[in-house]
């Protein structure tokens, strides 16, 4: 709507320019003047929209983008039962080896259990062990490295036939990218050993 206003805009000024030249005499140089004056607001208009297309495909944040995947709503259930979701909403970097609702499906007994408001405190400890502080993409980790989660215990990397595990746990969708960090889409719902 605003490029159709302002191309509107340009073809009125581009008219109205070429009738007072013609009507003083110097024709061509307002043709000119019209010229450049319309190239001068397209490339504006082009910028500015260029401004607002990279804005939208900011990634947004890690707690949104679990929200907007329907291959994650039974995390984005998890996190709100833990009250963890606020902390994946803030400017704080992490990496989220998120497991997937197949994966929470394997152990939904286990699920169901922590899912009680008497379990939450084990939720947190379990999802938790799913995070790591600041950003790791799948580039960065090397076979035997082991990293340290938010829970405080470690997670083992193991890369065998170009595969990436994590904790026993396959990374089937590494990197996407969101704007605080990391997330590593996961087979296997990881559970430490202090529950």
């Amino acid at each position: 709507m605003k490029n159709q206003k302002a191309f509107l805009f340009v073809g009125i000024l581009a008219a109205a320019t070429l009738i007072l030249a013609s009507c003083g005499g110097g024709e061509k140089a307002a043709r000119e003047k019209a010229r450049l004056d319309s190239i001068r607001v397209a490339d504006s208009i082009a910028v500015e929209q260029r401004k607002a297309d990279s804005i939208a495909a900011l990634p947004k944040p890690i707690a949104v983008f679990v929200m907007n995947t329907p291959n994650l709503s039974t995390l984005k259930a998890a996190l709100d039962a833990g009250e963890l979701t606020s902390v994946f909403e803030g400017a704080d970097a992490y990496t989220l080896f998120a497991p997937t609702n197949d994966a929470f499906g394997a152990v939904q007994s286990t699920v169901d259990m922590l899912l009680k408001a008497e379990n939450k405190s084990k939720l947190q400890s379990v999802l938790k062990y799913h995070v790591v502080a600041g950003t790791v993409k799948a580039a960065d980790l090397s076979n035997g490295q082991e990293l340290t989660t938010l829970q405080g215990e470690k997670l083992k990397v193991e890369i065998k036939d170009g595969k990436v595990f994590v904790g026993g746990a396959e990374v089937i969708n590494p990197d996407v990218a969101v704007n605080n960090g990391v997330i590593h889409m996961t087979n296997k719902v990881l559970v430490p050993k202090k529950l």
